[in-house]
């Protein structure tokens, strides 16, 4: 298998182009979380079937990225990436009939969740080919889907509070943004110049000598990305509703929109620290948001809620950062798309943790929970602090000589 590695600066045009692919879809994944709220009072759901369209949206994205990694790698990145932006359309479009029931709640969330999960991995391991600097590619990708995991809630949750057809605008926004990604997703050039066509179905991608660097630091900091972010867009803002009347949508929306944005923007942190620093860094402040989420919860207190999000953008950005820094470094180049698939597989288990903090207080109750949360994650970050690992991935794997096309 060959892979097209460009001249320096030659695919600047190109790694942009791709990169507001990974914002626009990224953005319309989560347009529903402050709209959740909304189909609560609409619909008359209960707490717990609230979480469940939230974190239905897993059950689409794990055999999709456990797929579409080694797919990627086999038939080459856009056959695997241009189908599923087209998806994102058709799931945003299934938003805009909501009122219909939960069954179109769950249908649209599970098709959000097969776009992310081919789109974000198969992405990330694209971007990862169009820029040679595997640290650089890392943080473009990052940054491009924490921006749009960010953005998006922020606007849905504003739009859905004060502009007119709360359940339908926000969908609409996403819309034309994704008419806008379609037409420079002709830019990007595929990389794989000789793909294999034949190769397993189903493909971790972790090379041997990387199973226990992996297992010891990857794993923990990948479980920590979306638990925090989830956490602080469905859980904090479920416990405080009641002390939120008349600002529950954007109050919910800033949240989420506060914890991905703040993510979007903390990575460059990882730069300077390492991956080997700035994944119990990042564990360490999603800790800190637990907490203050805790005190939110306690004093009945909604504007805690945002230093609380903060925090847990913090954590969620620098464990993200850190764990696809180390992800690439780890990587064969020849299965990298499966290795980036299992890292987010991982990673995306975090959108399952409100369905089960709720269920463990049958629905009414979050405390318990989320302390039993904060313990595991202190443990976390006291793994990551021993540091087994910082010769492996905070050194750089060689790269291959770049390869030129006209």
């Amino acid at each position: 298998m060959s892979r097209l590695t460009p001249r320096a600066g030659a695919l600047t045009v190109q790694a942009k182009a791709l990169a507001f692919v990974l914002f626009a879809v990224a953005f319309g994944t989560n347009v529903s979380t402050p709209l959740l709220l909304l189909y609560r009072e609409r619909l008359d759901l209960s707490a717990t079937s609230v979480t469940v369209i939230f974190a239905v949206y897993a059950a689409g994205l794990l055999p999709a990225l456990f797929l579409a990694g080694p797919a990627s790698d086999r038939l080459g990145r856009r056959p695997v990436v241009v189908p599923f932006v087209v998806v994102s359309v058709l799931a945003s479009a299934m938003f805009l009939g909501a009122s219909a029931g939960l069954w179109v709640l769950l249908l649209a969330r599970l098709a959000q969740g097969m776009v992310s999960g081919a789109v974000f991995s198969v992405g990330s391991a694209w971007m990862g080919e169009l820029v040679p600097d595997q640290g650089a590619a890392s943080r473009a990708a990052a940054t491009a889907l924490s921006l749009g995991f960010g953005l998006g809630p922020l606007t849905a949750g504003a739009l859905a509070q004060w502009a007119p057809a709360p359940a339908l605008t926000p969908f609409v926004v996403h819309l034309v943004l994704m008419a806008g990604a379609l037409a420079v997703l002709r830019r990007v050039p595929e990389t794989l110049l000789a793909p294999r066509g034949t190769g397993p179905l189903l493909n971790l991608g972790v090379p041997r000598a990387a199973r226990q660097p992996f297992l010891r630091f990857v794993v923990p900091a990948a479980l920590c990305v979306f638990t925090f972010p989830s956490v602080a867009a469905v859980t904090l803002p479920l416990r405080l509703q009641a002390a939120m009347p008349g600002i529950a949508l954007v109050v919910t929306g800033a949240a989420a929109g506060l914890a991905l944005t703040t993510g979007a923007f903390v990575q460059r942190l990882e730069k300077r620290m390492g991956p080997a620093l700035a994944a119990p860094a990042g564990a360490a402040a999603g800790a800190l948001g637990l907490a203050l989420g805790l005190v939110a919860a306690a004093v009945d207190v909604p504007w805690v809620l945002l230093p609380a999000a903060t925090a847990l953008g913090v954590g969620y950005g620098l464990t993200l950062a850190a764990g696809l820094t180390a992800t690439q470094r780890l990587a064969d180049p020849a299965a990298r798309g499966a290795l980036v698939s299992t890292f987010y597989a991982v990673a995306y288990l975090g959108f399952g943790v409100p369905v089960v903090i709720s269920v463990v207080g049958e629905g009414t109750s979050f405390d318990g929970g989320l302390q039993v949360l904060l313990a595991c994650t202190l443990a976390i970050v006291g793994l990551l602090s021993l540091r087994l690992d910082r010769a492996t991935v905070d050194r750089p794997r060689p790269s291959a000589a770049p390869l030129t096309t006209s």
